[in-house]
């Protein structure tokens, strides 16, 4: 049985931390941002973590499971 190959759209936007869990940036942080607020796009910049439902799919991306 071969290797499950990473894919790579999904190695460059996913991260894992220390406890396992999937790390992502927010959306809508790269263009058009004169009319978003300040609050809106400081709020982008911050990481966020991947859902539970959405945990599986994206580890199977990565080759970890």
């Amino acid at each position: 049985m071969p290797k499950i190959k990473t894919n790579s759209g999904a190695k460059k936007r996913f991260a894992l931390t220390g406890t396992g869990k999937i790390k992502r940036k927010h959306a809508f942080k790269s263009h058009i941002l004169t009319k978003k607020t300040l609050k809106q796009k400081r709020n982008l910049t911050h990481t966020g973590l991947v859902a539970a439902v959405d945990e599986k799919s994206v580890k199977l991306l990565l080759a970890l499971k």
